[in-house]
């Protein structure tokens, strides 16, 4: 079947990616941390499944997400009004970014560590809303065609701006933010329809104008969620 094709080679690509991660768990094991056995073996499952997901996953991948996503790309260059790529930007960017996991590990951690007062869900909303608009913007790039640090520039120096006015735990977390925010499945499906929105329209250069698009992604959710701790911040002192 096509879904099973190059199988081994995904399989041998996660097995050379987790190995040595593997191997150090057992040498700090063995010589020095010495946990029980019934955590080890705990571990090793955990190990074992986490890596069956990733071959799964990054199967799914190659067999589904990138051909998909070009295959969309594709059609949206050949509509008369290409704008829709804005907008399928902003609609595919909140919506993938709330399916993130790794979005919901930090949005729960931070809920458990600040005691509540900082919902998972607002962070869940926030990231995903800032992703969606940064997604938006990465399209009308390409559609456009004017060079990605228009947005960058201005954007990291206002990042810089709002870090000093900021409290140091918002300021962590948003960095955070936007590491999670550029997880497995924003980054394979949002690259692939920029690749093939790029590929598509005439006068693109898929590798300069494709590409940029995590840059964006990483930005977002940093700049919406110290510019939601500021607001938080303002308010704060308003009642106060």
């Amino acid at each position: 079947m096509a879904i099973f094709e190059n199988l081994h080679q995904t399989f041998f690509t996660v097995a050379r990616s987790l190995a040595p991660l593997l191997a150090l768990f057992l040498f700090f094991q063995f010589a020095y941390v010495k946990l029980p056995r019934q955590f080890v073996v705990k571990h090793l499952v955990g190990f074992l499944l986490a890596a069956i997901g990733a071959i799964l996953f990054l199967q799914g991948v190659q067999v589904a997400f990138f051909p998909v996503g070009e295959e969309i790309g594709a059609a949206i260059a050949g509509l008369d009004h290409r704008w829709i790529a804005i907008l399928l930007g902003f609609l595919l960017g909140y919506a993938l970014t709330f399916g993130e996991p790794s979005v919901r590990v930090l949005s729960d951690q931070v809920e458990i560590t600040s005691g509540g007062s900082i919902r998972k869900h607002l962070i869940i909303h926030v990231t995903s809303l800032g992703v969606a608009v940064f997604a938006g913007l990465g399209m009308a790039r390409i559609v456009y065609d004017f060079p990605v640090y228009v947005i960058l520039a201005p954007g990291y120096a206002l990042v810089l701006a709002i870090v000093w006015l900021s409290q140091k735990n918002i300021v962590s977390i948003a960095i955070d933010a936007g590491a999670v925010a550029t997880g497995p499945i924003v980054v394979t499906f949002l690259l692939a329809i920029t690749l093939g929105l790029a590929s598509a329209l005439e006068g693109r250069d898929p590798v300069t104008d494709s590409f940029g698009i995590i840059g964006l992604v990483f930005l977002a959710p940093i700049l919406s969620i110290l510019t939601l701790g500021l607001i938080v911040r303002i308010k704060t002192k308003k009642r106060g």
